[in-house]
């Protein structure tokens, strides 16, 4: 950092992600944010699920982190509540499948089936 300029820029930056993750939507994505989940890599799923949200313009998301989901095997996780449906679950999630399920998923409607818990279970 070299200036006070910078410093601005950057906390104007991080405001907008604060923003976004505490903003009242209609969708909410969850990210499992236990030492357990952060372990196992939730930091940058959640960077990339606040990056692509902003990026795409979607208002009615909100992107938000929680505690210990309980299925610590399974972590990165990722819950997505959609208004008048069933939660989708996403299990051992990476920054590389966030685009498809904000594509499919959260603008499509339809949940990419291969990353969720029902698919790693069977």
């Amino acid at each position: 950092m070299k200036s006070l300029e910078e410093l601005a820029a950057i906390r104007e930056r991080m405001k907008n992600k604060v923003a976004l993750r505490e903003a009242n939507g209609d969708i909410r994505i969850v990210v499992g944010m236990a030492t357990c989940g952060i372990a196992a890599g939730a930091r940058p799923v959640l960077n990339a699920l606040v990056e692509t949200v902003a990026k795409e313009n979607l208002d009615n998301v909100t992107v938000t982190q929680t505690g210990c989901i309980g299925m610590c095997r399974l972590e990165p996780i990722v819950e997505v509540f959609v208004p008048d449906q069933e939660r989708v679950t996403y299990v051992k999630m990476t920054p590389e499948k966030v685009p498809e399920i904000i594509e499919q998923h959260i603008k499509g409607g339809k949940p990419v089936a291969k990353y969720t818990i029902g698919a790693v279970e069977a």
